[in-house]
């Protein structure tokens, strides 16, 4: 997790018998709020982990896991986030949701703004498009971290190794290595596996693929993607410009979102941001733009102070293997 599916889900499967979580996200790269709502439950099935490195690093780690299908068969291993199928189905419903509470008729196109790290949430937006639902645009919101906004302009697709991933003020989105751009790449080389073990083992082994010299990259506009990115000012000018004029608080991820659907929208087409935080998560970016501390719901006032359990690892995945066993 980079922040927010741990959280969701170590509070679901806390207690639970026969489940142990195993949750691994990057070593202080997460919001205070954020690594406190994780690090503080002492549920004796709830293990944290915080790997010394980047998102990118920890989810690399559990797809290596999950890779091992004899280790995978006799611990029952599962995943999560966005790995997990089921996790994008569910998200599919988000882009219904909304293209019904906008629109009065099935014949209007909707577009949608989407921040974007992992790409699992505008994998389920594309999803949604392919079965049908009216989208005009699917538009791929980035921060500093900006390989998929790269690669939807130029058709290169360069993932950035640990030192290069920025840690920005929309941490939730620090990633380079995009696990669900995969399963749009798959449709836009028409689902040829050979192919796309020939581009993913060039990013497996440190490289880039370039689809636009090999032809695919006109067919982008066929799926209705279109990208854009946002930097740190840009938050606090976004945040500033919607509570100032709607007397609404965003967090930073939707304001990526919101700062890049701004640019982006089309005068007779609605644009829905999906928002994607609390913004208290992020309390020190909101205290920066406005000046007032954010709302908390009660339950969540005074969590930074409770007691925290965590694990420090390497990178390592034989050594969270170990920490399975050990602790299963």
């Amino acid at each position: 997790t980079s922040g927010d599916t741990g959280s969701a889900a170590e509070y679901a499967m806390r207690g639970k018998k026969g489940v142990r979580v195993f949750m691994l996200s990057p070593h202080g790269k997460m919001s205070r709020f954020q690594t406190a709502q994780m690090f503080s439950l002492q549920d004796d099935n709830i293990f944290n982990i915080a790997i010394k490195g980047v998102f990118d690093d920890a989810q690399d780690i559990v797809k290596a896991v999950s890779n091992d299908i004899a280790f995978k068969a006799q611990y029952k291993i599962g995943a999560v986030n966005s790995i997990n199928w089921g996790r994008i189905a569910a998200q599919v419903m988000y882009y219904f949701k909304g293209y019904l509470a906008v629109t009065k008729e099935n014949t209007q196109k909707v577009s949608f703004a989407v921040p974007s790290g992992n790409f699992g949430n505008v994998c389920a937006g594309h999803i949604a498009r392919m079965i049908g639902l009216p989208i005009d645009q699917l538009v791929v919101a980035t921060n500093e971290n900006d390989v998929l906004d790269e690669f939807f302009k130029t058709g290169v697709y360069r993932p950035r190794g640990s030192a290069n991933t920025y840690q920005t003020s929309s941490p939730s989105m620090d990633i380079s290595k995009a696990s669900n751009f995969e399963r749009f790449v798959f449709d836009l080389v028409g689902r040829d596996s050979a192919k796309m073990r020939e581009l993913w083992h060039k990013v497996d082994t440190g490289g880039a693929f370039d689809l636009k010299a090999e032809g695919y990259f006109s067919q982008v506009p066929d799926y209705g993607f279109a990208s854009g990115s946002s930097n740190h000012q840009n938050r606090m000018q976004t945040i500033r410009h919607t509570h100032h004029t709607y007397g609404v608080t965003i967090d930073t991820h939707t304001a990526d979102g919101l700062k890049v659907a701004i640019e982006l929208r089309k005068p007779d087409v609605p644009m829905l941001v999906l928002e994607t935080a609390l913004p208290a998560k992020f309390e020190d970016a909101i205290v920066e733009a406005l000046g007032t501390v954010p709302e908390r719901p009660a339950i969540l006032k005074g969590l930074e102070g409770l007691p925290q359990r965590s694990v420090v690892m390497d990178g390592d995945v034989d050594a969270v293997k170990a920490f399975i066993v050990a602790n299963t």
